[in-house]
């Protein structure tokens, strides 16, 4: 996990990206603004995401072009993952279609913004053989 640390600069910068969209999100939809804690928590939660998806870009392979394959990275890991993970939690809370579907396209949008943002800045690989 060094890489984490040796790309703290566009994890960030994607981190705050990331919750500038959520931020929109919260007040185009008038959803009530998260506590302190809550926030916190989120934070820590965007910054998760934008370091597990850097991570999966420098891991990405070279078969197209790199901006391809780093929204193509971003793109199956929400398709993949994150959309059916969120429709099946916000269905089992009885969630109306548009809600949860503004939320799925919530996260497409951050993770898009935030590989976007990783990308321009750069990301570094880990050393040979440190295998993190």
């Amino acid at each position: 996990m060094i890489y984490i640390l040796k790309n703290l600069l566009p994890i960030g910068v994607a981190t705050l990206l990331g919750l500038a969209i959520g931020w929109a999100f919260v007040a185009f939809f008038e959803v009530p603004a998260p506590s302190v804690g809550t926030f916190a928590l989120i934070a820590l939660c965007e910054f998760w995401i934008a370091a597990i998806l850097a991570g999966a870009l420098i891991l990405a392979p070279d078969k197209a072009g790199p901006w391809t394959m780093a929204l193509g990275t971003a793109f199956i890991i929400w398709i993949g993952f994150v959309a059916p993970s969120a429709v099946v939690y916000l269905a089992m809370a009885r969630l109306e279609w548009w809600a949860i579907l503004s939320i799925v396209l919530h996260w497409l949008a951050v993770m898009m913004v935030q590989t976007v943002a990783m990308k321009a800045i750069g990301l570094q690989a880990p050393p040979e053989g440190n295998g993190s």
